[in-house]
């Protein structure tokens, strides 16, 4: 039972080394497990008296579970893809998360000009790329131009708690699903009087307060490449999410041209510029996470600019002649002066 299935999802690895030395009374707990067919983890500094692993745990797997049960596009009893295989002109009532989802998407869509779009997942089965996809490869015009009538967020609306659809669109939350489950567990580590923690979901990620050691939550952001990790630059993160899309993990080639799982609605067909990576810093994980995807499909002078004019603290990685070229902008420099590392 998986959300994201086929999609790797861009992975930020955290530089988490032994402790030095914890408060009294204070232990750095770790707990982890499969989710959305890849993997989640926590670290929380637990003090005396504070919340067992075990019961971390289980409250972060009922978490994730839920998100499961209504976002997943990989199990045909999940709430969006009940919704997914009704007709046009159809209504289904839905949780309130799915609805926040959707409404979020639309946010974004709107200020992307449609570029980002929930619905493209027709667009990802036809390309090989979604859980209905056969084969990796390049459509026939006849064939996009007919899923082309299925794609656009404008063919969703919500009435009061029910999602509608006036065309037969299926809707796919692989690019906010991992940031919003992020943003539930973190929200629940606080309601248990956990203060410092790394909760991460798939490479979306959360950092909050301190080590015991009084050492900051410190993070690499990847290099985007496909045969090896390699640290781009560190950051040390408190209070923030944090978010990677990147071109470099699910692709296919043809006629020697590269085609990645990210898509352009706009276009239909996925993105094909020199943008390689884009990671997004935002007190919200779900906003890291769909902001960075947004940001990746504008490519690297539209999403720059849209970037500043938002003030998002953005971190760009371009391919080159001879190799990658980094590139932050003044809101990331501020969350991070000093040096990159």
């Amino acid at each position: 039972m998986t959300l994201a299935g086929s999609r790797q999802w861009q992975v930020l690895w955290g530089v988490m080394a032994l402790l030095a030395g914890c408060g009294a009374g204070e232990r750095l707990e770790s707990i982890s497990g499969p989710t959305m067919g890849s993997t989640w983890s926590v670290q929380y500094v637990r003090p005396s008296g504070g919340p067992q692993a075990a019961a971390v745990k289980a409250e972060v797997e009922a978490i994730l579970a839920e998100v499961d049960r209504q976002m997943s596009t990989y199990r045909s009893d999940s709430d969006i893809e009940r919704f997914n295989r009704l007709p046009a002109h159809a209504c289904q009532p839905m949780p309130e998360p799915v609805l926040q989802l959707v409404r979020v998407g639309e946010q974004l869509s709107r200020d992307s000009d449609g570029a980002f779009d929930l619905t493209v997942e027709p667009l990802l089965d036809l390309w090989g790329f979604g859980p209905q996809g056969r084969a990796e490869k390049i459509p026939d015009a006849g064939a996009l131009a007919e899923v082309r009538q299925r794609v656009g967020h404008g063919l969703l609306r919500i009435e009061g708690s029910q999602l509608c659809k006036e065309a037969a669109v299926e809707v796919d939350f692989n690019s906010i699903a991992a940031g919003y489950a992020v943003d539930r567990i973190a929200a629940r580590l606080g309601a248990l009087g956990i203060t410092s923690y790394l909760a991460e979901a798939t490479g979306e990620l959360k950092a909050v307060g301190r080590k015991p050691d009084g050492t900051p939550w410190r993070i690499a952001l990847e290099e985007p490449r496909d045969d090896r990790q390699v640290a781009e630059r560190v950051i040390a993160v408190d209070g923030y999410g944090v978010s990677t899309s990147g071109d470099y993990r699910n692709y296919f080639e043809q006629d020697g041209q590269r085609y990645s799982h990210t898509f352009d609605a706009r276009a239909g067909r996925p993105i094909a510029h020199k943008l390689a990576s884009v990671t997004v810093v935002h007190p919200s994980a779900l906003m890291a996470d769909g902001l960075s995807t947004l940001l990746l499909i504008l490519g690297p002078e539209a999403g720059w600019d849209y970037a500043e004019k938002q003030a998002i603290a953005a971190f760009f990685v371009m391919r080159a002649d001879t190799g990658f070229v980094t590139r932050s902008n003044p809101a990331f420099d501020r969350l991070f002066p000093g040096r990159p590392k």
